[in-house]
């Protein structure tokens, strides 16, 4: 993995909303540090640095960033019910491949 995606991956989760200029421009900076496109494993480690909002426009960045890797990247298990926003819609995007009935089986509570 490259220096530049271990330093952001290090830092962890995106910040929300009440974080601070200094500390969302310190992210920005990071992220366009790591040219495109990344690698399945990369993709992989960036998928876990999701915040908790979308960090004023950044979640949308990292999340590009990610869909930049060549293949399919499947997350190893879908996102349980207590993932964010941002594990559902990436694991949506990635085209997981799963037809409704196999989602049913995963997430009963699921509505049709």
């Amino acid at each position: 993995m490259r220096p530049e995606v271990q330093t952001f991956v290090a830092d962890g989760p995106l910040p929300d909303w009440d974080a601070d200029d200094e500390e969302i421009d310190r992210r920005v900076q990071q992220l366009e540090a790591i040219s495109a496109p990344v690698t399945p494993d990369e993709a992989q480690a960036l998928a876990a640095c999701f915040g908790p909002d979308d960090c004023y426009g950044v979640a949308w960045s990292l999340l590009h960033l990610i869909e930049t890797s060549p293949g399919p990247v499947p997350p190893v298990t879908p996102p349980g019910a207590d993932a964010g926003e941002w594990h559902h819609m990436l694991w949506n995007r990635w085209g997981n491949g799963l037809i409704d009935e196999d989602l049913d089986a995963v997430e009963p509570s699921r509505p049709s």
